[in-house]
């Protein structure tokens, strides 16, 4: 058995080997990437040049937006070059760094859309007391809890995997260095790994979804109490939308880590992963802000200031 220190680097397989589809789906992937990197990048100057958007709501939408730019780079320009030829090989530390920015990313996006639910809550079911609910103090502390639960989390996942020995092949069926993909690598024991990614994965999930579906319990319950026609449809309109993102972000996360090794399908995970790796965080700018319309007249000053 060959010591794992001595896998120097893995081979991505990626989306497809049809040469019909790569460059297709190369430009596809980049017009994503553009639409995202932009979505984002814009959402975050918007609420910094802007003092109408310095607000508890809009300082979580930023930070969404920072995740997701972070989010997509770790994983999206990696998939761009496996679709041209030569470029599927990964570096065994690269693989490991890619692996652990992605589960940063992910955890902390996971409690932000928490984060956000909460606030959500707190503006609608208090009103009067919003301002003292939700103090710079208060969202500072959500953020900065957000961002170390995915620094502690990311560690486990990518220490989890990368304690594990690799003797078999260096082939990893996926697009990027995910870690059920890298994992099915192994030829160690890999039954108390995979528990440890499940339980945590599970808590992570668990323990955010909880948290959003009460607030959107309390949500729903100050809005029928108000008696307002108006203003149930606008909360309707809102969570529909807070739900779509949602249920593409957890039933996709839920379906790739919260089931054995031995149930994946490589081909349906590399689907899934597209949601999430690339779909989302350039759908999340529309979905959270750019149907907001103090967003829009942000972003329309400063298109016009830039002119």
């Amino acid at each position: 058995m060959e010591n794992r220190t001595e896998v120097t680097e893995f081979i991505l397989l990626g989306l497809t080997s049809d040469p019909g589809l790569q460059l297709p789906l190369f430009l596809t992937f980049l017009l994503i990437y553009t639409i995202t990197l932009v979505g984002n990048l814009g959402m975050i100057l918007s609420i910094l040049l802007d003092s109408r958007l310095h607000t508890p709501m809009y300082f979580f939408l930023g930070n969404l937006s920072l995740v997701d730019f972070c989010y997509s780079s770790a994983v999206t320009p990696m998939v761009m070059a496996g679709l041209l030829p030569g470029y599927k090989v990964i570096s065994y530390n690269a693989c490991a760094a890619q692996m652990f920015f992605f589960a940063l990313c992910a955890n902390v996006e996971n409690y932000l859309l928490a984060s956000m639910a909460y606030d959500r809550s707190a503006a609608v079911c208090q009103p009067l007391h919003y301002t003292t609910t939700m103090t710079t103090r208060v969202c500072a502390h959500l953020i900065i809890g957000c961002y170390v639960c995915g620094l502690l989390n990311a560690s486990i996942y990518s220490g989890n995997t990368f304690t594990l020995t690799f003797c078999k092949s260096i082939v990893v069926h996926h697009f990027f260095c995910d870690i059920p993909a890298v994992v099915a690598l192994s030829c160690s024991d890999r039954h108390l790994h995979e528990l440890v990614l499940i339980y945590v994965a599970s808590f992570n999930i668990f323990f955010a979804l909880l948290v959003i579906l009460i607030s959107y319990v309390f949500i729903f319950s100050a809005i029928l109490k108000m008696g307002s026609a108006a203003g149930y449809r606008k909360a309707i309109s809102t969570c529909a939308s807070h739900f779509t993102a949602v249920s593409i972000f957890y039933g996709t996360a839920a379906y790739m880590y919260l089931q054995p090794s031995s149930s994946h399908s490589m081909d349906t995970d590399k689907v899934a992963s597209v949601f999430y790796t690339m779909i989302i965080p350039m759908l999340n700018p529309v979905v959270y802000s750019l149907r907001n319309k103090e967003v829009k007249s942000a972003f329309s000053k400063i298109f016009l200031e830039a002119k």
